[in-house]
């Protein structure tokens, strides 16, 4: 016969070990701050600084600029409207993006840089190691 401590030890487990997963269920998984969907840049300032004086810069050579993107907001900004030097717009149809960044000042006078990181492994460079 089992003792009773034995039955509450186990019931004692059962829950903790339902609270775990309850609470690995509800976690939320952060998205990365810059998303890009179609034609469509989006940029997630989740700190509390605003983000002053904004460029963000596709391939390095096409740029669009924001004044400022406020502590805990979105900026939004559609891929056809970034222009390089001589006014050349990104036509993201042919022009596939390999590098993608946003630098901006603190309100401290700080800067601050954001880059995207691409997952390796996709399309041909992924397949070729990244040589071709």
């Amino acid at each position: 016969m089992k003792s009773p401590g034995t039955r509450g030890a186990r019931t004692a487990h059962g829950l903790l070990l339902a609270l775990v997963v309850a609470s690995a269920a509800c976690r939320t998984i952060e998205t990365d701050p810059i998303t890009l969907d179609r034609n469509i840049l989006t940029v997630d300032n989740r700190t509390s600084q605003d983000w002053n004086r904004v460029e963000i810069w596709i391939n390095t050579y096409y740029r669009v600029t924001a004044p400022s993107v406020p502590a805990k907001t979105r900026f939004q900004a559609p891929l056809d409207t970034f222009v390089a030097g001589f006014g050349q717009r990104f036509n993201y149809h042919r022009t596939p993006i390999k590098d993608l960044r946003i630098t901006a000042t603190l309100p401290d006078g700080k800067p601050f840089e954001l880059k995207k990181e691409f997952a390796a492994g996709i399309g041909l460079a992924g397949a070729l190691g990244g040589k071709r």
